[in-house]
């Protein structure tokens, strides 16, 4: 049976030989999967094998194994803590960057690498921030979830491992600066006026100067400086244009814009998963990089599959396999029957379900 490489089982056996996308043999027929085996495929890119159908048990035992390799992933008992951790631990950065204009290079790394070493065998991103999401603040969250995605559209961009490290802490500091604005301002309900707009926009600046007073990291300053740059000039706080951007900035440009909204606010509600992808997606062709932007759409789409969704005719079904260009309209299982999307053009998914 045809399965994604997070819901294989410790000791799942694959049927045919693994390549990978140059042709390189990755995996023989016969092997058993394990912690080992599951690394190397996501170190190859590959998000599907064949493996012989499980030996059949009591449907308490199914129940329970899938609960295991999906509601209750193994990683998450070890990355929970670790990530609880980063959260708290952003606050006190927050907190002393306020209070003495600085930030410790050490003290973030020793937050962000324990929590980026334990990414690499997750691939369900989408799933994993909904079980990891918790009731702390929002910048600290925030903050902490663009880390990881950043660490993530960074290898999925062709990054090092130690490059896109950087890039993870890059994203754990783009909202330093926010230490300055007042709480009166970042977290006030009703809109804002334009004085306090105005405010929020220096945090980019504040930002920059932080980071560059703690250790002179260009790139970590830079990425809090650009990061509301867009492709089209309209962003802050220079309205720079195209390649002006770096691409650090771009990376973290698409994630930020995703994890705000995937989030409740005081002055929001959380959007649909799929409604934020596909806001990205309209973004790409104008003030987002396109390449960054379709990279991160293309890697979170498979992470779709097996989720239920409800269609604009208020059909329940469930995603059963994702398009490689027409990302949003997937093939949609509804009882014994099949939809493909791409075909019946008529339909849409107006909510997924997680």
């Amino acid at each position: 049976m045809r399965i994604h490489v997070t819901e294989i089982i410790d000791g799942d056996q694959l049927i045919n030989d693994i390549f990978n996308n140059y042709g390189l043999h990755v995996l023989s027929k016969g092997t058993k999967l394990y912690r080992k085996e599951v690394s190397r495929l996501l170190q190859h890119q590959i998000d599907f094998v064949e493996i012989a159908d499980r030996e059949a048990g009591t449907d308490d035992d199914q129940k329970n194994r899938t609960l295991e390799s999906t509601v209750t992933p193994k990683w998450l008992p070890t990355v929970g803590p670790i990530y609880e951790n980063a959260v708290n631990t952003f606050q006190q950065i927050f907190e002393q960057a306020l209070a003495s204009g600085t930030v410790d290079d050490q003290q973030v790394k020793a937050v962000t690498e324990p929590l980026l070493n334990n990414l690499q065998l997750e691939r369900d991103v989408v799933s994993m921030l909904l079980l990891l999401n918790s009731h702390s603040s929002y910048t600290y969250q925030h903050s902490v979830q663009v880390c990881m995605l950043s660490y993530y559209l960074a290898t999925w961009l062709g990054y090092s491992q130690k490059d896109a490290a950087r890039i993870g802490q890059a994203g754990f500091l783009h909202d330093i600066g926010k230490c300055r604005i007042p709480e009166s301002i970042l977290n006030k309900p009703a809109k804002l006026t334009e004085e306090e707009f105005e405010e929020i926009k220096r945090h980019t600046v504040y930002g920059h100067e932080i980071i560059m007073s703690s250790f002179q990291d260009e790139l970590l300053a830079k990425a809090a400086l650009q990061h509301h740059e867009r492709m089209d000039g309209s962003g802050y706080p220079h309205g720079l244009k195209g390649d002006a951007i770096g691409p650090i900035s771009m990376i973290i440009a698409v994630v930020d814009i995703y994890s705000a909204m995937i989030s409740a606010r005081v002055y929001q509600k959380e959007r649909d998963l799929l409604y934020v992808l596909r806001e990205l997606y309209r973004l790409s062709f104008e003030q987002l990089d396109p390449h960054t932007t379709h990279t991160f759409i293309k890697h979170m789409i498979p992470n779709f599959i097996g989720k239920k969704v409800r269609l604009n005719n208020d059909q329940y079904g469930i995603i059963v396999m994702t398009h490689p260009t027409d990302f949003f309209r997937p093939l949609i299982q509804i009882g014994d029957t099949f939809l493909d999307l791409t075909q019946e053009r008529e339909y849409e998914i107006v909510h997924v379900y997680m």
